[in-house]
């Protein structure tokens, strides 16, 4: 179950997206679907979520995400690499217009050397990925459920940034 913040940036995120007839879709590790599932929550989602996948054994990275065989054995599944090629591959597998990568470590072990709250954010566009290195706070749950956040959070400053043509404050509309 999302909290309140997390299912109020799930219905901003997806108005946003509506407005602009943009689309989402994830390929998840860590969050295991947390992050489809709470945008899902959202009455109406269908129009701004592709879909997703739990990605969450390091062959299916590949297997589903599209991640290269060779980024995993390099860089690892809970990297800055595997979360770009995450967040690239679920975009373009899925047709939608941004792609989410999540990996990380939720705990409560370390993993290949990463300390749990560890959490690799892949956001991509088509045109430009970026990842946020991210340390979160708490338990398993805590972490997923602030990874989650964060994706949301991420996407709607990525979207606020570029302002839909003809809206106020963007120099875009028309002059009376």
């Amino acid at each position: 179950m999302s909290s309140p913040d997390t299912a109020e940036a799930a219905q901003q995120l997806h108005e946003a997206l509506l407005a602009r007839g943009e689309t989402v879709a994830a390929a998840e590790s860590l969050t295991a679907g947390l992050f489809c599932a709470t945008l899902a929550a959202v009455p109406g989602a269908s129009a701004t979520l592709r879909g997703g996948v739990v990605a969450y054994a390091t062959d299916l990275k590949t297997a589903l995400a599209g991640v290269a065989p060779e980024l995993l054995a390099t860089s690892g599944p809970v990297s800055e690499p595997a979360a770009a090629a995450l967040a690239e591959g679920i975009r373009s597998r899925c047709a939608a217009t941004w792609g989410i990568g999540l990996t990380g470590v939720a705990g409560p072990d370390p993993v290949d050397g990463h300390a749990p709250g560890r959490v690799y954010l892949g956001l991509s566009d088509g045109l430009v990925t970026v990842v946020h290195e991210l340390d979160l706070p708490g338990d398993r749950a805590a972490v997923r459920a602030g990874a989650v956040r964060e994706a949301m959070a991420r996407l709607l400053g990525r979207l606020a940034e570029h302002p839909l043509p003809g809206k106020p404050g963007d120099g875009g509309g028309v002059t009376p």
